[in-house]
């Protein structure tokens, strides 16, 4: 009990968030893998639910860099999902084919909580990419994927358009590598006060973008043309509200994004 404690009085909000600001992203990663083995114990409890691993807790962790990235009781501690990946975990479940139907997959940045449940499943095809991530079966830049066209049935790639140098060349390769007839979900932080998209190519220092963009490390932040933008790569796009038929107690009960719209983008 007394090590518990500990560990417990070591990983603090104010720790966490130190760690998010300091540690490059592989690392941070690498990390992770390890805390999530011992969160499990540290947090036991009934309160709130991982729809992801159906195991429950008495707390979820904060998260986000800084300002109004920073949330609290948003990260799971044993799978290591946010709001955003229990929601999109229960779009799939229950709005599409991806559980049951044979597909070849493409995981851009592929989230810790997704990808050993997803590489597991037998009627995937199921490759991983990023540009440094140490969990990626390939590393590439997604400015030139490393794909022939019309490869890949289903495309994810989530919080991935706001880091890169060109988004729109980015969508245009999306849509290049997709199969006729598949399907992909693309999110990314969006500003609902914004009509149009905020990029500002002399925005460069760390602390600047994180006023401007919300976080030190992205280049822009989305508005609400990003629809917009994606049907202009060649994407249908159905913009759901999926999150706001689930029930306000379901909501609480998985710690779930309110408001977040799920972008569904589909090649004919």
């Amino acid at each position: 009990m007394v090590k518990i404690w500990a560990i417990n009085c070591i990983f603090t909000p104010v720790m966490f968030h130190f760690l998010l600001r300091t540690i490059p992203r592989p690392i941070l990663i690498t990390f992770s893998l390890w805390f999530s083995k011992i969160a499990p114990l540290l947090y036991y409890g009934t309160r709130y639910e991982d729809p992801i691993s159906g195991k429950t807790y008495r707390k979820f962790l904060p998260y986000g860099y800084s300002g109004r990235a920073k949330r609290k009781n948003v990260l799971c501690p044993g799978s290591l999902s946010l709001e955003r990946h229990r929601l999109l975990w229960l779009y799939l479940k229950q709005k599409t084919n991806f559980f049951t139907a044979k597909h070849k997959v493409l995981h851009i940045a592929p989230e810790q909580c997704f990808y050993k449940l997803f590489k597991a499943m037998k009627n995937l095809d199921y490759t991983t990419g990023d540009y440094n991530s140490p969990i990626a079966d390939i590393h590439f830049d997604l400015h030139k994927a490393p794909f022939e066209n019309n490869t890949f049935d289903v495309i994810f790639c989530n919080h991935v358009l706001e880091h890169v140098e060109d988004a729109d060349q980015c969508m245009r390769e999306l849509y290049r590598i997709m199969k006729p007839g598949g399907w992909g979900i693309f999110q990314v932080p969006l500003d609902t006060t914004r009509a149009t998209t905020y990029e500002d190519k002399t925005i460069t220092s760390e602390e600047d973008r994180e006023k401007h963009f919300w976080q030190k490390d992205h280049v822009r932040l989305f508005g609400l043309d990003y629809k917009d933008k994606l049907a202009a790569a060649g994407f249908k796009v159905t913009v759901d509200d999926f999150v706001n038929t689930l029930g306000a107690d379901l909501v609480d009960r998985y710690r779930l994004p309110a408001g977040e719209m799920i972008y569904l983008c589909q090649k004919s």
